[in-house]
């Protein structure tokens, strides 16, 4: 006879299921000596998106064996940031090559993020395991490696609607350092004299402004003009988050 198990996901969780499996009991057939993370796995959910699992009512960790008419509930993490970002000491983050618009927008707010257009999935977990970032990704597959010290996976495909999960998800309100880096290339931006970068200046810019600020590497040149009044406005509306 097939060995099976009850499984329910709570929350977030269902993100991950097809709507006939979503907030309800699963019936699943699993092997002999399979973990409880490879079948939370096996049918969709990266294990990083788990906070607890419960067997028959008392709590387990991924290496569990599950057994016959094991009844298993798993949840998502609840926000609490002292257990989703175990181990990770600062707000840094590594996107995948599909978030381009969201990593110019995290670096505007002052996150260290580490994008590249040509990043493949075996350098981001490398960059995110060595350098302890988080994986920001659309690719559910790429979360479930078991290098990658945290992660999330991005619902929506519109750019503000992630950066709101990214906020919400993390936390980050307490930790935005707006106009901090640099938009182009993750630098850190520092305040320069006029005197410094007028030769990179277009003349009605050298004209009407007197406050700088440049990027240590790549050397790009920000000013407080009409698009700092944009962004100033985005931000105010993302601390109403």
């Amino acid at each position: 006879m097939p060995l099976i198990a009850h499984f329910q996901f709570h929350g977030s969780l269902n993100d991950f299921l097809r709507p006939r499996q979503r907030n309800t009991n699963i019936i699943y057939t699993f092997a002999v000596h399979q973990s409880v993370k490879d079948m939370i796995e096996a049918n969709g959910v990266p294990y990083l998106e788990v906070r607890k699992v419960l067997v028959n009512g008392q709590q387990v960790g991924a290496t569990y064996r599950l057994q016959p008419e094991d009844r298993v509930a798993v949840y998502p993490y609840d926000g609490r940031e002292e257990e989703l970002l175990a181990g990770i000491a600062e707000r840094r983050f590594v996107l995948d090559v599909h978030l381009g618009t969201l990593a110019h927008h995290l670096r505007m707010l002052g996150f260290d993020t580490v994008y590249q257009n040509d990043l493949h999935d075996p350098a981001l977990v490398q960059i995110a395991s060595t350098e302890q970032r988080i994986l920001l990704t659309r690719d559910v597959d790429l979360l479930k490696n078991k290098a990658i010290p945290a992660g999330y996976w991005l619902r929506s495909q519109h750019t503000k609607e992630q950066l709101t999960e990214v906020i919400r998800r993390f936390r980050l309100i307490d930790w935005l350092r707006p106009f901090t880096r640099c938009m182009v290339c993750n630098g850190e931006i520092k305040a320069v004299s006029k005197e410094a970068v007028q030769e990179q200046l277009p003349p009605k810019t050298r004209l009407y402004f007197e406050d700088f600020y440049q990027c240590r590497d790549c050397k790009r040149v920000y000013w407080k003009g009409s698009h700092y009044e944009r962004m100033q406005v985005s931000i105010q509306q993302i601390k109403t988050y």
